[in-house]
């Protein structure tokens, strides 16, 4: 079975986040989910985007990247939101990534100084009139990736919300949230074999 690194988004290590990772458990995978903010918990993106900039970006990416090293770098990395980038670093420039899940958001490649690996399978899930997905040049970034990369894909949901995969906010999305999982649990099945 696989084993993935989740970031978490910028609320915060949230109950819904770890529902999530149990829901992946639930289907036989091993799941770390540490906490980038030290029990640190928002209610607003601006709230969790506020404490980002006081540690700063780069700390809480940093903090990611310290974390990886305490586990194989077989592994596959995933990240909603603020945490896509830890995830999409660490998939793109540590050798031995064996996948990456970017939910909510993608940076451009040319951010961590190379281009995404060509074989590197890799998933991007966001909604199609996510303000902060659409608008702010994730979409752009996600695109331009899925063009470069072998096995890539890149998922767009019905609906205007960012944080829609997590069951422990108001813009949890069941329906989408359901069907991600299911693209999730067979990207996963696929690695296996």
């Amino acid at each position: 079975m696989a084993e993935i690194l989740l970031f978490h988004h910028s609320l915060g290590l949230t109950k819904g986040i770890n529902d999530f990772a149990d829901k992946i458990r639930g289907a036989g995978h091993t799941v770390h989910v540490p906490d980038l903010f030290d029990g640190h918990l928002f209610t607003t993106i601006e709230d969790g985007m506020a404490y980002v900039n006081e540690i700063g970006f780069e700390e809480i990416t940093e903090r990611g990247i310290r974390v990886a090293s305490e586990f194989p770098r077989e592994i596959i990395y995933a990240g909603f939101s603020l945490g896509v980038v830890a995830a999409q670093k660490l998939a793109q420039t540590r050798e031995g990534a064996r996948g990456a899940l970017l939910f909510y958001s993608c940076v451009p490649t040319s951010m961590f100084g190379s281009t995404w690996p060509a074989e590197l399978p890799v998933q991007i899930h966001g909604m199609d009139a996510d303000p902060y997905f659409v608008d702010e040049g994730d979409i752009e970034a996600a695109r331009e990736l899925v063009a470069t990369a072998d096995h890539a894909e890149l998922f767009l949901y019905p609906g205007n919300q960012h944080f829609f995969a997590d069951s422990s906010l108001p813009s949890y999305d069941a329906n989408a949230t359901t069907l991600l999982l299911q693209r999730v649990l067979k990207f996963l099945q696929h690695l296996d074999n």
